[in-house]
């Protein structure tokens, strides 16, 4: 499993990868959920690594927003052990640890590239003494967890067919009174206005279209899959568990970027552009083309009108 989105997960939007794919890499927004170039194939998330951290790092004011609202649900004295499940890289496990500082936090994942990431990532940051990793597919091996009194999962739990019986296997991992937290859908990323001057306007709704599609296909395709709709609160209560409460985080970093946004989005469109492929009209591939071209001013390279915009919803419950 991995975390925090497939380079740019927004389902619902999303940042994340599981199951047979392995949990994670939600993490966090580039609408390719998982899948490589043109086809159905699992990324090389060792690979893709830096890439995810640079996602979640520039989300990282919303992240921090996000963990200080899960702690006026469930106070940080009584968090011992938390689960970041799909942790990918581990920024967000680190974040979580400084948010919980009584907690030893597990992040768990399937990619020992990325669980070696996080180790380090831990360790720098002085948090080593409290961040383990562990190597785990789910929903498989979720009896492996262990007891949890918070469980986070960024944009990982839709990479497993059945999300009802994963929800099932979180509510038995936690204690009495504990809470999963749930990082599911938000706003999809957007990097340009309506009108970029190149082609025709809208190229990024058109983009979430084809997307849509294709995430439609892979939850269809993912071992188990039984379709249901995304009503958070009623698959909590399904699986025993009592809602508590869902927010928004806003991701906004307007015009002009730094250069590690404007890194990011070139990274989102040419993943964009590969995993796409043919679906795309003549003109908007030409588009992309052109935005992709470091030798055109037009391009992201050198656009003074690029911006990061999106937003992450993060769902909560609790263990009665």
């Amino acid at each position: 499993m991995t975390q925090h989105r497939a380079p740019h997960d927004h389902h619902g939007d999303g940042h994340g990868r599981q199951s047979a794919h392995g949990p994670g890499h939600a993490h966090d927004h580039a609408h390719d959920h998982g899948h490589g170039p043109g086809h159905d194939h699992a990324p090389d998330w060792g690979r893709l690594a830096p890439l995810l951290e640079s996602q979640a790092e520039v989300a990282g004011t919303a992240y921090g927003e996000a963990a200080a609202w899960l702690g006026t649900l469930v106070p940080a004295s009584g968090v011992r052990r938390l689960l970041d499940v799909g942790s990918g890289p581990g920024v967000v496990t680190a974040l979580l640890a400084r948010a919980f500082p009584y907690a030893d936090v597990v992040a768990v994942d399937s990619t020992p590239e990325l669980l070696d990431r996080a180790r380090a990532r831990a360790e720098a940051q002085g948090l080593g003494a409290r961040v383990t990793t562990l190597s785990a597919e789910l929903p498989g091996d979720a009896a492996a967890l262990g007891e949890a009194d918070l469980l986070w999962a960024g944009n990982s739990l839709h990479h497993i067919g059945d999300q009802g019986a994963a929800l099932a296997d979180f509510a038995k991992v936690l204690r009495p009174g504990g809470l999963v937290a749930l990082v599911e859908g938000g706003l999809a990323p957007r990097h340009l206005p309506r009108d970029t001057g190149i082609g025709r306007p809208g190229l990024e709704a058109r983009l979430d279209a084809e997307h849509a599609d294709r995430f439609a296909r892979m939850r269809a395709e993912l071992p188990g899959a039984k379709r249901e709709p995304d009503d958070w609160r009623a698959l909590f209560t399904a699986a025993g568990l009592v809602p508590a409460g869902t927010r928004t985080f806003l991701v906004d970093v307007p015009a002009p970027v730094p250069q590690a946004v404007r890194e990011l989005a070139v990274s989102h469109f040419g993943r964009l552009r590969e995993s796409l492929g043919e679906r795309l009209g003549a003109e908007d591939r030409a588009t992309l083309d052109v935005l992709l071209d470091p030798a055109d001013e037009r391009s992201l390279h050198h656009r003074t009108d690029l911006f990061h915009l999106t937003a992450h919803t993060v769902h909560t419950a609790r263990k009665g």
